[in-house]
């Protein structure tokens, strides 16, 4: 059996330009990153203005396990499967991020015969948007600082800084550490900390900016210290937005690339859904819907983080309305909330999977509420028995949500053509696009808006923390702000052990923090980290490469 990486090597890949010409874009209007790859230009942008959008559909799951479920892998074979109904469709996938590449969650490409390529570019350096995000965020940072050394004229207090420098690597020697030692020359002395470059809110930034003067202003608005005397100080108070977005220039504009079978991918911005909103760009999403009658897009990790971010957060700012969703799920997962161990899962087990539907029954009741057609997306595995399926099948039907097989996997677009058919249907059907809170509310009440209706939670604590930073927040806040969650991926709740549908529990925040440039409230729950560290054996411990380039061991 060919692993992802050897079927991707075996691929004749199609000159990007072809690929583009297919969806109406001239060469002209390519950036190219060598044969495969292309940055889409301004003038496409200017082109499409008064084109009329196609109908938009979000691909989402239910929590995710050890036991896989293949989200990004069943959102390209759609794509590839629509495409070959004849329906013109362009995807809209989020960049990799390098830490997890290395670490235990590997790619972000897809699998099988269901994959965007090049796949080791894709999840290795791509066209650099990663490396100029890190350049943009670490400037400001070095800036602030070199404001403080300077002089200090605004005031800035050192125990009072809320912006660290960031790294798009999973390593947790850097969380907390001491910087500005070896006497004066060298800075002043202070705690600091790094975290993931997807979790800055200068990637946050870049998904939701709609131009490159749009990009500028709201870097400007980072709300990056408080002076001594309790004034909040921002980056354009540094004067560091107009260096900022030159290094994000290019980065803002979406990529170009293709399937396994030639179907066109654009992927930019990789913002993580458990410690940001999740989402690709919204100017790869409008580019998308602009340039196909379908556009398929995803939102990381569970419904309740990364669809309902692109649900309460994307498409509030970006004024987006969805026309349907598909929830993944695979028999092997629900096994898993029902209690199965990862090694047993190949073996049928009904009882189990009984008793682990709840959770997909709490997902479809989730993106039922926002008033979009459903339809669920089984992963198929070869372990499947057809009474499993069976069981899943007259579960989804009795709560109200379509079903189909996705072989997507091992078949490509041929696995994925039922699924496809029932997609194009449901995109037909009536949607009443609703938010879970509305403008005008208290991050309290929007926050609870959200425990409550979507994780299933009785209520709302705050720790002492949690409640000073709330009420500083309240300063800044405008009620037209939506709010971003960071919470635990493994659970609807923000305890990773509460597997299936967890009820009677409450939801605790740990800090609250206004990013301000991005336009959100983000509120900390749990322990959630927002600088992830690698497993006891890394995946990077498997990836080498030849004397020839070719690179092995990468998924």
């Amino acid at each position: 059996m060919l692993t992802d990486i050897e079927i991707a090597q075996q691929t004749k890949l199609r000159p990007i330009k072809d690929v583009a010409a297919d969806v109406g874009i001239t060469e002209d209007e390519l950036e190219f990153y060598g044969k495969y790859k292309a940055k889409l230009s301004e003038e496409l942008f200017k082109k499409l203005e008064s084109k009329p959008d196609g109908k938009l559909v979000l691909v989402t799951a239910i929590n995710p396990t050890p036991a896989g479920e293949g989200k990004t892998t069943v959102t390209t074979g759609l794509g590839q499967a629509m495409n070959k109904l004849g329906k013109k469709t362009v995807i809209a996938l989020r960049e990799p991020s390098l830490g997890p590449v290395f670490g235990i969650k590997g790619g972000a490409a897809g699998g099988g015969y269901s994959q965007v390529l090049p796949m080791e570019d894709i999840n290795l350096h791509f066209t650099g948007d990663m490396h100029a995000i890190t350049a943009a965020n670490n400037l400001l940072c070095a800036m602030l600082d070199n404001h403080i050394q300077q002089g200090n004229e605004l005031g800035i207090d050192v125990k009072r800084i809320l912006v660290k420098r960031c790294l798009d690597m999973n390593d947790r020697e850097l969380r907390n550490i001491v910087a500005g030692l070896g006497g004066k020359v060298n800075g002043v002395p202070r705690e600091d900390g790094f975290i993931i470059t997807v979790a800055s809110e200068v990637m946050a930034i870049l998904c939701l900016a709609s131009s490159i003067s749009d990009l500028k202003e709201r870097l400007g608005n980072i709300l990056i210290a408080y002076s001594y005397d309790g004034k909040p100080v921002f980056a354009k108070d540094i004067h560091a937005n107009g260096a900022m977005t030159a290094l994000l220039k290019d980065a803002i504009k979406p990529n170009l690339v293709q399937t396994i079978d030639g179907t066109p991918a654009i992927m930019h911005g990789g913002p993580f859904a458990n410690i940001a909103h999740g989402c690709n760009s919204v100017r790869a999403t409008k580019l998308a819907l602009k340039l196909g009658d379908y556009c398929i897009t995803e939102a990381g990790f569970g419904s309740d983080l990364g669809a309902e971010k692109f649900f309460d957060i994307k498409c509030r700012l970006a004024g987006l309305k969805p026309n349907a969703v598909v929830l993944v799920a695979t028999v092997r997962a629900l096994k898993y909330n029902g209690g199965v161990p990862k090694t047993e899962l190949k073996t049928e087990n009904l009882d189990a999977l009984k008793k682990g539907i709840a959770n997909l029954g709490k997902h479809i009741e989730n993106m039922k509420k926002f008033g979009v057609p459903v339809v669920v997306a089984i992963n198929r595995f070869e372990s499947d028995t057809e009474a499993e399926l069976n069981f899943v099948e007259n579960y989804c039907k009795d709560n109200g949500a379509d079903f189909s097989l996705a072989e997507v996997f091992a078949k490509g677009a041929d696995g994925g053509l039922e699924l496809a058919k029932k997609v194009c249907e449901a995109t037909e059907k009536p949607s009443d696009f609703k938010h879970i809170y509305e403008n005008g509310l208290t991050i309290t009440e929007k926050l609870e808006a959200i425990a409550k209706n979507i994780y299933g939670a009785s209520g709302v604590v705050f720790t002492p923390k949690a409640k000073k930073a709330l009420a500083e927040v309240e300063k800044l806040y405008k009620d037209d702000m939506p709010i971003c969650v960071a919470k635990t991926q493994y659970s609807l709740s923000d305890n990773p052990a509460l597997l299936g549908r967890p009820e009677g529990f409450v939801i605790t925040v740990s800090d609250v923090r206004i990013s301000n440039g991005a336009g959100f409230v983000v509120i900390y729950t749990g322990d959630i980290m927002t600088m992830p560290g690698l497993p006891k054996v890394p995946a990077a411990n498997r990836i080498d490469v030849d004397d020839n380039g070719k690179i092995s061991g990468l998924f």
